[in-house]
């Protein structure tokens, strides 16, 4: 996220301009200087990062009518007025009018630093909301693949690879682990985006009907079928078919998907015209398929033709580093479909969710969210909840600042990259790509001993 760190000074006199410059950089800032109105307003824009100090008696634009250009620009952008005496009263209404604070000359170093820095506080915080608000609402709509673990970067760059590639791909994994979303990815990043993704659960159609669902029938082709249907591999044309529960397809369908993905076309029941498909065929399974076609539940052929390439998905027990960034996910889902507002993810939460087996995977940990943000799993909610953050079951009770929505999605980021690295604060200080002292500061505000992730 951006650093607001710089302030731009603006003032009719030369000395003074050169004084702050030199005390502020002194001090570490980056300062600009602009000895009117009009030319300050040629360098700011919404995403300038920093504040505004300005004399309020300048020749040209003054410093009221600088504030008041600023704050049709960017009403969030703090600007400090500098006043002599005779100007107080019209710096207290310049504060009703939204300037963030003033300073009557002579003023104190001290009083001058504070304000500085409450101000640089404020601009930080607007600004990375902003950024959270642009990055969720970029995001809003799309699939993504969440988590840090080597496990999860290994399927991301997997499916970047071959998403592309017009080949076949068999999905294996345990029920739960994702299967469905990395289908939905490989298809969103390739050249077939544009055109329909059709999901089927080959275990939950009844047996009578499967084939018709998948290839259409003619009418009078058999009993109820009055109109000609269009099965799901036309509708995808061009597009992408997902196969869930491969295994659960009837032997006898299994001949003939298997020369839908030799020959490339499908015949409706009740016809003998050929019907030519351009698709993608994604298949997923949980089971060991090389044990059911040895078992004679899968065929063997159809097994090899689909093995193009095969996408292992791990199962969430063996990429625990991910869990808390997955809840802490879905809970912010949860809150934004119910609107509601959950506490924060404690320590105590996040060792009771690592310690889990999550048999269910993502689906069962997605779950545990929606509970506890509901409030439904007392005994979860009660052992997860930190004790001075209650849940807040009404909109708008115990509403939180910007600063503290904003120090909670910090201080979970540290939490979490903390157990990524297993304390290794070096490591973690690369991960998340901040100062080492920035990190030690925030462990220490934070209250977070290193130790507790070893």
């Amino acid at each position: 996220m951006q650093t607001a760190n710089k302030i731009l000074i603006v003032d009719d006199e030369e000395i003074v301009r050169r004084a702050f410059t030199h005390q502020l950089t002194q001090r570490g800032f980056e300062v600009e200087a602009k000895d009117s109105a009009e030319k300050a307003l040629d360098v700011l824009t919404r995403e300038w990062p920093g504040i505004v100090i300005t004399d309020m008696m300048m020749p040209g634009m003054n410093g009221l009518e600088l504030l008041a250009a600023i704050r049709e620009m960017d009403p969030d952008l703090p600007v400090v007025l500098m006043t002599g005496q005779g100007d107080v009263p019209m710096a207290v209404k310049a504060i009703q009018d939204g300037a963030y604070d003033f300073l009557e000359k002579p003023f104190e170093t001290g009083r001058f630093m504070d304000v500085i820095n409450r101000a640089l506080e404020k601009r930080r915080l607007v600004m990375e909301v902003r950024e959270l608000k642009a990055a969720r609402e970029s995001s809003r709509g799309k699939v993504q693949i969440i988590g840090k673990s080597p496990a999860i970067e290994k399927l991301r760059q997997t499916v970047t690879n071959i998403a592309d590639c017009d080949v076949d791909v068999l999905l294996v994994g345990e029920t739960g682990a994702g299967k469905d979303l990395i289908a939905r990815c490989l298809h969103e990043q390739s050249k077939r985006a544009g055109n329909h993704f059709v999901a089927i659960n080959c275990g939950a159609i009844p047996e009578a009907i499967i084939e018709s669902e998948l290839f259409g029938h003619e009418a009078g082709s058999f009993t109820g079928a009055s109109k000609r249907r269009i099965g799901k591999f036309e509708h995808a044309q061009g597009g992408t078919v997902f196969l869930d529960e491969i295994e659960s397809m009837p032997l006898h369908l299994q001949v003939k998907l298997l020369h839908v993905l030799q020959d490339r076309y499908i015949l409706r029941v009740g016809s003998n015209d050929p019907v030519n498909v351009d698709v993608r065929v994604i298949a997923a399974t949980k089971e060991d398929l090389k044990q059911a076609y040895a078992e004679n539940k899968f065929r063997k052929d159809l097994y090899y033709r689909l093995n193009v390439v095969q996408i292992e998905l791990p199962a969430l027990r063996d990429r625990q580093e991910d869990i808390p960034l997955l809840f802490q996910h879905f809970a912010l889902e949860a809150c934004a479909r119910y609107n509601i507002q959950a506490p924060a993810p404690s320590k105590e939460m996040i060792q009771r969710l690592l310690s889990r087996q999550w048999e269910g995977n993502v689906r069962e940990l997605r779950n545990e969210a929606e509970k506890f943000v509901l409030g439904l799993n007392l005994d979860l909610e009660s052992s997860l909840m930190s004790s001075d953050e209650p849940a807040s079951p009404n909109p708008g009770e115990n509403d939180q600042t910007f600063k503290e929505q904003v120090a909670n999605f910090e201080r979970n980021l540290i939490e979490q990259e903390l157990i990524r690295q297993r304390g290794d604060l070096k490591k973690a200080q690369e991960a998340l790509q901040i100062p080492k002292q920035t990190l030690y500061d925030k462990i220490k505000t934070f209250g977070l001993n290193r130790k507790d992730y070893q």
